[in-house]
């Protein structure tokens, strides 16, 4: 952290100068959890932000001395980093702004030279402009569609944890094979319209590997761990005939260990089988077609797939905390990483060859659930970052602030505030780069996404910044250029086609959830949290609650809708010491919470067969009347936890907990907590009678809002 201002104990809050440096850094030096109340942050969050951009702020005259030199880099220069065109609306502030007589010469995405913005293509292009003076000034100039793909159509899906989703042919967590299964039967039998995943990032190998799908090594290539590995093209021509079947035959214990013995998903024992049999896979030559293929994706990805497929390699050596690595390896470019690269290059392609074969698998299961009917297909989770030790953090370290991390400051639900460990991109860097790290990102990403889920999507316009060593409640609030950051979202996703979802549960900042629906960014809605907080603080009548937006009825940080209705929710809590009021309280607030809600659904006719006893006496019925709510709303996405199917009362994740319960390591259970395998889901009748709900997204007795009825043909003349 930067020197405090002098000797003795510096301000708790800025100064003017401080305050002024820090906001034309994009740093907050306030912020507002609720419309009638603002919070000054610290002075020292805000001398750490400043820090970590690389401005010294540790003094008054470090202060002036940097206040000066950006209000004179700002004053001088012609253009900023990066500016935004969209489609269809006037060209850039920042060109009227410019001298007159200024000229201005364009580099488009393609390579062709152009005099002027006028008529520009989409794309990210790059603009010089040439002032009389003698002044230059380049940007990247971002030309994006005014809006994002909308769905097509209305339809509901089903939301699950893959790991979760064990079949009787995976080894002992779920994964692409049981997806592309998933799929096609939900598809073709549900009709459902996608279907939703948590993260399939690369994980940080580790013993244990944090079983976080939040915290990954990388969110640019996909998790190995994932593939089905007897639906690689080389499998069937293995030598080791004897090795393979031993592997194979240790799978299906381990499988039988979770599915039928109740135990834990075990991610590494799993990885430990996988990664023997693709040692075996892989050391099959690969054909002529499939070796061009493999060397058009290492092609088409470039240096950041060696980088990637690099760390893995001196992973493996060195452990994963690249910290620790000898001196000269810690940096990506250095002659030391080059000789390390070509010394391991077998290694190096094996990882390689690892993000290729996964990559392939997650476009067959998207072309699966397309080839079922499914208008969106599989709608895949981005994380709002990465694990300070994995491969994005020592690949891209001129891009990450060093130094601190992202969370959350203190609200309602967390009077501590967060921090999740993460560290944070610099909106100076990929500014200046035209955001090609992120750019990158989501075009990887869309390759095999019908739909991609933005955790945390607020983290566009801003994150909480938590210096290294302080708690959450002393961090701040630093901007990016939301502008040019749904630009590229916009760009991205109308190439691939995409429809985005972003997750703004929470605290939201004035304004953002409209920039969101404006773009065409959906947002999420789930049913326990959609009151009138305005108002008499009732639960929010089916008609008020907002179109753009995927509406469910939980998620997989939050209750399964069982445990909401039964208090099962608290009682666990309870178990595990996580209450913060006497649990007697806790149990009347969640039976009111649930019975009010219910009365609700009776009200309007949904309950079939209302139940005499408290909520939770007809479970199965009042699940499928909440969704009976759910079609009622006129979201454009309806989405099913797949665990309320059957009647699971376990939270995937519970937050505020690590070794006090198994977060991310719990197959889909029944009631009793009976793990049930994708074979017998498909063939539930509990979880067909929920789905037979949600068949058709507009009920028979209302008009679907996405798709009015033709208005009536005019009178003949």
């Amino acid at each position: 952290m930067a020197a405090a201002y002098d000797d003795t104990e510096p301000p708790r809050t800025a100064g003017p100068e401080l305050s002024r440096l820090a906001e034309l850094h994009g740093v907050a030096g306030s912020y507002s959890p609720a419309p009638d109340r603002t919070v000054a942050v610290p002075a020292s969050a805000v001398v750490a932000a400043l820090a970590a951009l690389g401005v010294d702020a540790g003094t008054p005259d470090a202060v002036h001395a940097a206040l000066t030199e950006r209000e004179r880099e700002l004053r001088e220069r012609l253009l900023p980093p990066t500016l935004v065109q969209w489609a269809g609306t006037e060209p850039p502030a920042a060109l009227a702004a410019l001298p007159v007589g200024t000229r201005l010469r364009v580099e488009t995405e393609e390579g062709e030279e152009r005099d002027g913005t006028a008529g520009l293509p989409l794309g990210v292009h790059r603009l010089t402009a040439l002032a009389p003076d003698g002044r230059t000034g380049h940007a990247h100039l971002v030309v994006a569609p005014d809006r994002l793909p909308a769905p097509p159509g209305r339809s509901y899906g089903l939301l699950v944890q893959l790991y979760s989703l064990l079949s009787r042919r995976s080894w002992g967590m779920g994964d692409l094979g049981d997806l592309a299964e998933l799929a096609g039967w939900a598809g073709r039998t549900a009709g459902a319209g996608f279907i939703q995943v948590n993260p399939l990032h690369a994980a940080v190998p580790g013993a244990p590997t944090d079983p976080s799908p939040y915290r990954p090594s990388s969110r640019r290539f996909p998790d190995p761990v994932h593939l089905r590995i007897e639906e690689i093209g080389e499998f069937g021509y293995v030598a080791d005939r004897e090795r393979l079947n031993s592997l194979l035959e240790r799978a299906e214990r381990l499988r039988a260990t979770v599915l039928d013995k109740g135990a834990l998903i075990d991610r590494d024992a799993v990885w430990e089988l996988k990664r023997e049999a693709l040692e075996l896979v892989l050391a099959v030559p690969l054909g002529p077609g499939r070796q061009a293929a493999y060397d058009d994706f290492r092609a088409s990805h470039g240096q950041a797939l060696d980088d990637h497929a690099t760390w893995y390699a001196l992973a493996e050596i060195h452990g994963s905390d690249w910290h620790r690595w000898p001196d000269g390896l810690r940096d990506p470019r250095s002659a030391e990483t080059a000789r390390a690269r070509a010394e391991l290059a077998d290694r190096v392609d094996f990882h390689a060859r690892l993000a290729w074969l996964t990559d392939g698998q997650l476009r067959a299961a998207q072309r699966a659930a397309r080839e079922a009917g499914m208008p969106v297909g599989i709608v895949h989770d981005l994380a709002v970052g990465v694990h300070p030790v994995g491969a994005d953090a020592w690949a891209q370290q001129d891009v990450f602030a060093a130094g601190t991390s992202v969370g959350a400051p203190p609200d309602a639900f967390n009077a501590r505030g967060q921090d999740w460990g993460l560290p944070p991109w610099r909106p100076d860097r990929l500014a200046a780069c035209g955001h090609a790290p992120y750019r990158d990102l989501l075009r990887a990403l869309f390759r095999y996404a019908g739909a991609l889920r933005i955790d945390h999507v607020m983290g566009l316009f801003r994150l909480w910044w938590v210096p290294q060593g302080s708690p959450p409640t002393e961090g701040t609030y630093v901007r990016y250029d939301a502008d040019a950051m749904l630009a590229l979202l916009a760009l991205e996703a109308t190439r691939a086609g995409a429809v985005v979802i972003g997750e703004d549960l929470g605290t939201v900042e004035p304004g953002v959830r409209e920039r969101l629906q404006r773009r065409g960014v959906l947002g999420t809605s789930v049913l326990w949290f959609e009151r009138d907080w305005e108002g008499d603080g009732h639960p929010l009548p089916p008609e008020r609650w907002r179109a753009d937006c995927l509406a469910t009825a939980t998620t997989h940080d939050l209750p399964p809708t069982a445990a909401r209705l039964t208090g099962d929710h608290v009682e666990l809590r309870d178990r595990l010491g996580l209450l913060t009021r006497l649990a007697s309280e806790e149990r009347a607030e969640a039976t009111a919470d649930a019975a009010e809600w219910l009365a609700l659904l009776g009200s309007l006719g949904l309950l079939d067969s209302p139940a005499a006893g408290p909520p939770g006496s007809d479970e199965e019925e009042e699940i499928r009347a909440v969704h009976r709510f759910l079609l009622r709303t006129p979201a454009r996405l309806l989405g099913v936890w797949l665990p309320d199917g059957v009647g699971d009362r376990r939270p995937q994740n519970l937050p505020g907990t690590w070794d006090q319960y198994p977060n991310w390591r719990l197959p889909i259970a029944d009631r009793e907590g009976r793990p049930v395998p994708l074979e017998e889901l498909a063939a539930s009748g509990r979880l067909r009678a929920l789905l037979e709900v949600l068949r058709h997204p507009a009920p028979p007795d209302l008009p679907d809002p996405l798709n009015p009825p033709d208005p009536p043909a005019p009178p003949e003349a």
